[in-house]
């Protein structure tokens, strides 16, 4: 055994070797990876578009080495600079639970700053505007064009065949203009993966509006640029009435069936252990994280799949039982009245409300492959104002307490004349005997 004082030299020699084998070095190409790019001389702003839902990250692409944190700033499609917000805590990494972000809120309550990146939780087309990258003394780096468009249909497409394979593959369709300023065309994103592998399942593709013309505004432009985005700052507002044309975000779906990959084999101390505990490698199941939440009852409920993408696949299901767009929303007016359970297209399982029913295992498919189980319990919740005896289960929960309590008494009463019963006729039986 070592001398007591050579424990302290032990102890900084194991930690030494720990940390050289848990150290982490960036690669040397990413060391300097804002100092080899440049910001631009002349401020323009970078053209992104995505649909509703989603969860947007606009990376600052550029910045002095100097600066060790950002500031991002906001302002809305004409609007002036005095309308110019600063979304950050002058920290630049301001975290945001994602499981607390309101199904529908302020910008201010659904932002993150992760690594000089902007992070937009469940973006809505209010959130579509001028956003920028730069310091607390207002030196601008680098700069977007947000448009978030909301789809208006969604359509349930057959499964292809041959015959129509080279129709589908036509990816833009047009609506000129009477004095031809400009077109206006939806163009589709390739089908994402099949979201389920072995059992049924389905493949999603979005289709934005953009528009081609010739007389974009040239801030919002690179050189020889002509095709930009229909809620653009470089739409001109002569094109007022592409707001008003039929051409919009959609989103269409389709059925598909995949086989389920081959796994990895686990390692061989998982096995050795297993095959003493008396198990076999097929048994293991599939380890996914479980997540527990509790929620009360009326109110809307928004389910995301951890580590879901914008265009990523994403499914959902309740216990074994999978839940289908095509069968909720196909072929609906995505404006109206939605039902009370949909996957809104930003890949949330959303529910509005949600009720005590609704309590029960869900689990979430990223890629084809499933991802996550959430274990959810709704409970009831009483407001101001309201009292238990409004609750629309008080009369049910009244009628089993009643019935328990008659069903005690009953057993009580019946255990006490049998008692009585038994001292009876003891006391019979000794009187005959004296």
């Amino acid at each position: 055994m070592p001398p007591p004082s050579s424990c302290p030299l032990l102890l900084l020699l194991l930690l030494l070797l720990f940390s050289e084998a848990w150290s982490y070095e960036a690669p040397e190409d990413k060391h300097d990876v804002f100092a080899r790019r440049a910001c631009p001389a002349f401020l323009t702003f970078t053209n992104a578009a995505y649909l509703a839902g989603v969860t947007v990250e606009l990376p600052c692409h550029c910045k002095p080495e100097q600066i060790q944190s950002v500031v991002w700033f906001f302002r809305k499609h004409l609007s002036s600079s005095k309308d110019t917000k600063a979304l950050t805590d002058h920290h630049g990494n301001r975290l945001l639970d994602r499981s607390r972000v309101p199904h529908s809120g302020d910008l201010r309550s659904r932002f993150s700053i992760r690594l000089f990146s902007l992070l937009i939780f469940r973006a809505g087309p209010d959130d579509s505007g001028i956003y920028i990258c730069g310091s607390v003394h207002e030196d601008f780096f680098y700069g977007y064009d947000l448009d978030i468009q909301e789809a208006r249909t969604l359509s349930f497409t057959p499964r292809l065949t041959p015959e129509n394979t080279s129709k589908k593959r036509t990816k833009t369709k047009g609506l000129g203009s009477a004095q031809s300023l400009y077109r206006v065309f939806t163009s589709f994103r390739p089908w994402s993966v099949c979201d389920r592998c072995g059992v049924p399942g389905e493949q999603v593709r979005v289709g934005l509006c953009y528009v081609h013309s010739h007389y974009l505004h040239v801030r919002y432009r690179r050189a020889n640029q002509t095709v930009a985005s229909c809620g653009s700052g470089a739409v001109p507002r002569a094109f007022g009435q592409l707001k008003g044309s039929r051409v919009g975000a959609k989103l269409e779906v389709k059925s598909c069936q995949v086989t389920c990959p081959p796994q990895a084999p686990p390692p061989s101390k998982i096995i050795a252990l297993m095959a003493f505990l008396g198990y076999n490698s097929a048994s293991r199941p599939v380890e996914v994280p479980v997540f527990h939440l509790n929620h009360p009852a009326d109110r809307v409920l928004t389910l995301g799949c951890p580590g879901a993408r914008p265009n990523m696949a994403v499914a959902w299901d309740r216990g074994s039982e999978p839940i289908y767009r095509s069968a909720h929303s196909a072929g609906r007016n995505l404006g109206v009245t939605s039902p009370r359970l949909l996957i809104d297209t930003g890949h949330h399982l959303v529910f509005t409300p949600a009720t005590i029913q609704d309590s029960g295992v869900y689990y979430c498919w990223l890629q084809g492959h499933r991802a996550a189980e959430i274990r959810l319990l709704v409970y009831a919740h009483l407001g101001r104002g309201q009292s238990v005896t409004s609750h629309p289960e008080f009369q049910t929960a009244l009628q089993t307490v009643l019935r328990s309590y008659a069903v005690m008494t009953a057993v009580f009463c019946l255990l006490l004349f049998g008692r009585a019963g038994v001292r009876h006729l003891r006391d019979t039986a000794e009187t005959h005997v004296d």
